[in-house]
């Protein structure tokens, strides 16, 4: 059973950074395609950014200069660096991973539970 722990998230004021990190267990790490995903209040779910198994990337238009997906296989963990953030960034983010080494939408299988991002203009 894959397993998805994401931790990080909190409140910050605007313009400020935050990292999140989410550890995998229960999956072969090294194959999988790994993402982020938040969700705003009244909004869909929307992909923040996703990371291939050899280090290809891809993000959201709204956050692109500003957030930066990596991962560390050893640890079977990625990361999200967030800076700049803006008060439109306030969301639950969900740690994602694909069942693939692509970050094909149709891969999309596995969800973390969430961390709130807050942050205050």
């Amino acid at each position: 059973q894959v397993q998805l722990v994401e931790s990080g998230g909190g409140w910050v004021q605007a313009g400020g950074s935050l990292r999140l990190s989410c550890t995998a267990s229960g999956t072969k790490f090294y194959i999988d395609a790994m993402g982020w995903h938040r969700q705003a209040p009244g909004k869909q779910r929307e992909l923040v950014a996703a990371i291939s198994t050899d280090g290809n990337t891809k993000y959201g238009d709204s956050v692109k200069g500003r957030f930066t997906i990596s991962r560390d296989n050893s640890k079977q963990t990625i990361y999200l660096q967030m800076d700049n953030l803006k008060s439109e960034d306030t969301a639950v983010y969900y740690c994602t991973q694909y069942r693939s080494s692509w970050y094909h939408p149709s891969a999309l299988d596995n969800w973390g539970q969430g961390t709130q991002v807050t942050v205050s203009s």
